[in-house]
């Protein structure tokens, strides 16, 4: 049975919680990418930038659906969702755009496993952490797409 170290990619981009947007999305472009890890100067994984956390800038804002009920207004959305919406819209750097707390597999972890995450959670980028919180490697939809085209070839 494949695992995720079999086929992830160990040669990583990165890009810094300080790093522009605007260059986040020259190296995602450029690199054919649709996520990229957020790692710290320590080299701790902070989180992840897609390709969506960048699109999310270019939707027109949305404004939070409320009825009135008793002479009162009453939100449909949180206003903690509303506030993490527009921190997103106004992002200047990664840590203003990115997911924090990703979704992380395990170089152990089972390419069915991997599988089941992109699909029910709607991901297409992994990273790969070791037991102490380190930065493997990566694995995308591509990596695991591969495997049905050339079967037991690993990277």
């Amino acid at each position: 049975m494949l695992k995720v170290k079999d086929i992830m990619t160990r040669d990583i981009v990165i890009v810094r919680p300080e790093t522009e947007i605007v260059e986040a999305a020259r190296i995602l472009m450029e690199n054919h990418f649709n996520g990229v890890p957020v790692v710290d100067e320590a080299g701790k994984l902070v989180g992840i930038l897609c390709q969506s956390d960048l699109i999310a800038q270019q939707k027109r804002f949305p404004m939070p659906s409320i009825f009135s009920f008793a002479d009162g207004y009453i939100p449909l959305k949180s206003m903690k969702h509303l506030e993490e919406e527009i921190h997103k819209f106004a992002a200047a750097v990664v840590s203003d755009a990115m997911s924090s707390h990703p979704v992380t597999v395990t170089p152990e972890t089972d390419i069915e496993e991997v599988a089941a995450l992109m699909v029910d959670k709607k991901l297409h980028t992994l990273p790969v952490i070791d037991d102490e919180g380190n930065l493997e490697g990566i694995i995308g939809k591509k990596d695991v797409l591969q495997t049905l085209i050339s079967p037991g070839k690993t990277k």
